[in-house]
């Protein structure tokens, strides 16, 4: 990757001009929690901050800007009216467009960090539990998911996965497959882990 910490400076100021301070404190808090994980599992910190940054740097667009995104980066349409999910697809796009990022494990750990997707990197696992327990997240279980998280990163996946499974289907939205087949997925590396 060329000059990471340009792209690092580039991110920040983005973030500090284009998000509401809550979501600046959010993602600053997903950039310490990815660091800390990555120097805990021996991952690419560099990789993880920049990754952190850039998870939910169109997260306060209005929908129909997110819409309109969806439609110009040619997108799945069942991202139209879901900030939710389009979010970080839109997110991964525009980190390629306009921050010149080519590194596909950074690019898909944007992607999927709120659905999660089967074959997950440990740079995508670091991300997506980062965005679950971030020092600013206060749901019911969270302690809980930050204990598991520095003991078996998988196991805090798939029970992160489950509680947003069953959050999403308790609303009575839609569940994006990739979750679904993420947390089969990891339960099966587990036990593959587990047979070792």
């Amino acid at each position: 990757m060329i000059m990471a910490d340009t792209v690092k400076d580039l991110l920040i100021e983005y973030i500090e001009r284009e998000l509401s301070e809550s979501r600046k404190q959010h993602t600053y808090g997903v950039v310490s929690e990815a660091k800390a994980l990555a120097k805990h599992y021996g991952a690419d910190c560099k990789k993880a901050e920049l990754a952190a940054l850039s998870h939910d740097i169109v997260r306060d667009k209005p929908q129909e800007v997110l819409d309109d995104y969806v439609k110009k980066f040619n997108l799945d349409t069942s991202y139209i009216g879901n900030s939710n999910l389009s979010h970080a697809k839109i997110a991964a796009e525009i980190i390629k467009r306009d921050f010149g990022i080519v590194d596909t494990d950074i690019i898909n750990a944007v992607s999927y960090h709120t659905t999660g997707r089967p074959g997950m990197s440990l740079l995508e696992k670091i991300i997506f539990i980062a965005d679950a327990i971030e020092p600013g997240r206060t749901y019911p279980g969270v302690d809980e998911l930050r204990n598991i998280a520095y003991e078996n990163l998988n196991k805090a996946c798939i029970k992160a996965l489950e509680n947003n499974i069953n959050y999403v289907n308790s609303h009575g939205s839609y569940v994006d497959r990739d979750s679904i087949l993420a947390k089969y997925d990891l339960m099966a590396e587990e036990r593959r882990l587990n047979e070792q």
